[in-house]
């Protein structure tokens, strides 16, 4: 059975969104603290092996972007990686290998899951997070946080997002002010 694993860059207010769309006004606002270091330990945290669980925004983005960066081993990976892509727009879907995810999103994780496979790993998607946490499709949370507040953008937890226990499994600061924690899902939210 695989796993899923959720990994993010996030700012300390919880805000996720990179790009500038809908006029959001920080973008790229992780650059100033990427460095080789960084990049390796993230390299590392996907582990040998993966595929990925994109929502079709994500997709779109990416598509656009690592197909043509130079060969690298994060580069390399993500090319070579099979894309599982939520979306209901399945024309365009060029970036593979891709398989398009039927209309019943849980449904077909929870059929992924159940296959032998490399784990899956969520880049990206704040809408997909919420359901697949809903419905305790998530096995861990690797949160890349930066040492930024933003104020406005998408979040990573949308209103609304099911309330959820987790364990610390790891913790990595770096150098730059950079901290990769990981967490593991421990089921429904625990209270005094």
């Amino acid at each position: 059975m695989r796993k899923l694993r959720i990994m993010e860059h996030i700012s300390l207010d919880g805000v996720i969104q990179a790009s500038g769309e809908d006029g959001f006004p920080y973008v790229d606002w992780t650059a100033p603290y990427r460095t080789p270091a960084g990049r390796d330990e993230l390299f590392a945290a996907h582990g040998g092996n993966f595929d990925l669980l994109l929502g079709r925004r994500t997709y779109d983005l990416w598509s656009g972007f690592w197909p043509k960066a130079p060969s690298s081993p994060m580069a390399d990976a993500l090319n070579a990686a099979t894309k599982h892509v939520a979306t209901h727009r399945p024309e365009g879907l060029a970036w593979g290998p891709f398989a398009g995810l039927g209309p019943d999103l849980v449904a077909d994780v929870r059929r992924i899951k159940s296959q032998d496979g490399p784990d899956l790993i969520l880049w990206g998607s704040s809408t997909l997070t919420s359901v697949l946490l809903e419905h305790g499709l998530v096995d861990e949370v690797l949160l890349v946080v930066y040492p930024v507040l933003l104020g406005t953008g998408k979040r990573f937890f949308a209103e609304g997002t099911p309330p959820r226990s987790f364990e610390l499994v790891g913790s990595k600061a770096l150098p730059s002010g950079v901290i990769l924690t990981t967490y593991k899902a421990t089921g429904s939210l625990k209270t005094g």
